[in-house]
Order: C-alpha cells, then sequence, then structure tokens
C-alpha cells in the first residue's frame, strides 16, 4: 500500500508535510530534488538518483526570485509547468511540491543565509546576493520537505560545494548527493538557459566543453603551473567570436581555494557569455581516475 496518493502535487507546506508524515509513518525514506523547472534530462537524472536511495521523492518546482539580480532573466526564465509535471510524472516522482513566491517569501520576510567565503567568489562575485538567495531557499525546501538525501547536479558546481558546507555548518539532517553533469552529444552541458541560444550560439558554446577537456589534458602533468592552463583556456574560449569569456578557475575539488600547481584532485570551473546568455561549466580532474571520468554524456 502506497504511502502517499500515486503522484500529488501540492502547493501548502501543510499538506505536503501530511503526506510526507504518512510517508515517514510507513517507514519509508524521503528522497528530495529542488528545481526551478524547465525540466531536463539532467534534472530527470537527479530524479532517477533519488529513486534509487529513497522510497519518495519529493521534487520542489520553485523560480527562486532572490537569486536573480536586478539586470538577469528573472522575467524571461522558462517556465514550462505542464511539462514538467508530465516529466516528472513520467520520471515517477511521487509528490511535486509547487509553492508560491508570497508563501516563501511573505511580506514581512527579513531572514537570510549567508555561507562566507563560498559566497563572494566566482559566481559570488559575478553575482552579487546570488549565493545568498540560494542558500535561502535550499534552507527553507530542506526544513520543509526534511528529507533524508537531496540530489543536486555537479554542473552548478560552486552551489553544491556551498550547499555541503552550510548543511555541515547548520546541522542540518540531510545528505547532500552531486550527480554527475549530463551533457548533450557533442559535449554541451544540459542548462534550461540552453533554450535561449541561436544556432550560431548553440555551436559556438561547445568550446566551454572543449576548453575542460584541455585543461583536463594539461593539468595531468604534474609540473603544470594552473595560470598557464587557465591563459589556454581563456584563449580557447575566445577563439569563437560569439563567445565572451568571464572567469577560467582552477580550484581545490572541496574546498574551491585556488591553486598554483596541479594536484591529486582539482576543478576546473569556467563561465562565458555566448550571446546574450550567461552559461557555467566545470570539471572534476582526478589523477588517480583514467581521463575519460570527466565525460558524463550519457
Amino acid at each position: 500500500m502506497p504511502a502517499v496518493e500515486r503522484f500529488l502535487v501540492v502547493t501548502q507546506i501543510a499538506e505536503l508535510r501530511r503526506a510526507i508524515g504518512a510517508a515517514r509513518q510507513a517507514g519509508h525514506r524521503i528522497g528530495c530534488v529542488p528545481t526551478m523547472g524547465a525540466l531536463h534530462q539532467g534534472h530527470l537524472s537527479l530524479i532517477e538518483r533519488a529513486r534509487q536511495i529513497a522510497d519518495i521523492v519529493v521534487a520542489t518546482i520553485f523560480v527562486n526570485p532572490s537569486q536573480f539580480g536586478p539586470q538577469e532573466d528573472l522575467e524571461k526564465y522558462p517556465r514550462p509547468l505542464e511539462a514538467d509535471l508530465a516529466a516528472c510524472r513520467e520520471a515517477g516522482v511521487d509528490i511535486v511540491y509547487l509553492p508560491s513566491v508570497e508563501s516563501l517569501y511573505p511580506t514581512d520576510f527579513n531572514t537570510w543565509v549567508s555561507v562566507e567565503g563560498l559566497s563572494s567568489i566566482l559566481e559570488g562575485e559575478t553575482r552579487p546576493g546570488h549565493f545568498r538567495g540560494v542558500a535561502t531557499i535550499v534552507l527553507k525546501l530542506l526544513n520543509i520537505v526534511q528529507p533524508d538525501s537531496a540530489c543536486f547536479g555537479q554542473k552548478d558546481y560552486q552551489q553544491q560545494a556551498l550547499i555541503r558546507k552550510m548543511v555541515r555548518d547548520l546541522d542540518v539532517p540531510v545528505r547532500i548527493i552531486t550527480c554527475p553533469t549530463i551533457r548533450e552529444p557533442d559535449g554541451l552541458a544540459m542548462s534550461s538557459r540552453n533554450a535561449y541560444l541561436s544556432a550560431a550560439e548553440r555551436r559556438a558554446a561547445t568550446v566551454l566543453w572543449r576548453g575542460l577537456q584541455l585543461a583536463d589534458q594539461q593539468l595531468r602533468d604534474a609540473t603544470a603551473e594552473t595560470g598557464t592552463v587557465v591563459a589556454n583556456v581563456r584563449q580557447l574560449l575566445a577563439s569563437e567570436p560569439l563567445v565572451k569569456p568571464d572567469y577560467v578557475a582552477i580550484v581545490d575539488a572541496d574546498s574551491l581555494a585556488p591553486l598554483e600547481r596541479s594536484q591529486s584532485r582539482m576543478a576546473v570551473l569556467l563561465a562565458a557569455r555566448v550571446g546574450s546568455t550567461r552559461l557555467i561549466d566545470n570539471c572534476v580532474v582526478d589523477l588517480n581516475l583514467n581521463p575519460s571520468a570527466i565525460d558524463h554524456r550519457s
């Protein structure tokens, strides 16, 4: 007998907690996949992973206004709700939580979460306030759903690192699971923002993956200086006229501290504008693994 009605769509916290409470009473473990909707195969891979480790999977769909800057794409961010619900049903989600902005950010809302250090570098430097919005909404969703585990994608590498630290620092009883980036056959990381790209921009955007492959290749030389690798990757990105590099960084894979020389485990993080669309991507370079380990296109 299922603990919740098959494929339950809820908008109210009380209704969600009743359903989760019933699942808990039945002895079920809860997995959560927070999303902003516009679901693609990358999101579905997170749902698949959650289904492997949990009995009840909760997907949240909420376009979080507090993580968008004043010049960013909040209003045009895609919101194909019916398609998203159909995808969730097909993927085996048990509960979809669709909160309103007013329910999560009432008019007297004044409490924010800031993860010092990780919030101010890379994406945080380029997008002031972005990670305050991310940390706040993720903590709210974890408090509301109270899952045993929550799945996030590696594509948003700094985000998952920040969430891991927040959960550790605040003793949130949830296991954070980072799932591999899902890529198109030509290597472009799947992203809801890819829909903004023209055909020419879409072709040019593949240089991001080529840049990561170049970095992986060069960093496997134990004498490699990261500054040289960064310069080479930036040069490759800039070779595409439609691509304007923002940053390329080689960091410790856990702390995100910048590195001067190659070490056993590193992350390469980059961001660029392709036309008017800003894309991010990354790879983890583990010198103990075969280079093919960075390719997660399946």
